[in-house]
């Protein structure tokens, strides 16, 4: 007999999105041990999804080609849309989960807080600022984008704060490593909850 919904349920997605901008293939498995291979042809971007992936001890495998000869813009957000969307469908209707999840990370002297929720609903807040435009071939400013991009395709209420740092890129793997761990708590299994849907509601919105 089945006593543990966890046992029943394999919480694995793979995603493909081809525009005429980029050519992406993800594969998520929430239930891994932090095993990454990531290849998007943005170096600061694929160190940051295998910090994101280790420390959530999420698998995940990307393979992405976009047209990095005009810029990064597209390749960076269109990563976040599939790995949104991955983690949607392996959550799927998010029973049994503990669904919120919060995490307070320092590198060194940056300091960064991540809270999410994983509701059904894409929102997104961010409250920090970068002082330089560029970390290594990604663009400041996409970081946010990134992230934003995270929270509407993946259904979930994600803020970010920074709370001190100089060094942009500390800033940016202290975001990242606290998200990690913020939906390693969130995607948990609850076993109060015996498979239900963790809302007042009776359901979670899941349709995009």
């Amino acid at each position: 007999m089945v006593n543990h919904i966890s046992e029943v349920l394999s919480r694995i997605a793979t995603v493909s999105r081809q525009t005429g901008e980029t050519n992406i293939q993800l594969t998520l498995n929430i239930d891994g041990s932090g095993h990454a291979e990531v290849a998007t042809g943005v170096g600061f971007l694929d160190h940051m999804l295998q910090a994101l992936a280790r420390h959530a001890r999420f698998d995940l495998q990307v393979q992405a080609s976009g047209d990095l000869h005009i810029d990064e813009h597209h390749t960076v957000e269109d990563v976040g849309i599939v790995l949104g969307r991955a983690l949607a469908e392996a959550l799927g209707e998010r029973r049994g989960i503990v669904r919120m999840g919060q995490a307070i990370v320092p590198l060194d002297e940056a300091l960064a807080l991540v809270a999410v929720d994983l509701s059904g609903r894409g929102y997104f807040v961010f409250d920090g600022q970068f002082s330089t435009p560029r970390i290594g071939q990604l663009s400041t400013s996409l970081i946010p984008h990134f992230l934003e991009s995270l929270a509407h395709e993946g259904r979930l209420n994600l803020h970010v704060r920074l709370l001190a740092g100089v060094d942009d890129h500390h800033r940016a793997e202290a975001i990242f490593k606290a998200l990690a761990r913020a939906l390693n708590m969130a995607v948990q299994w609850d076993g109060r909850l015996l498979g239900q849907v963790p809302s007042t509601k009776g359901t979670i919105d899941i349709t995009p």
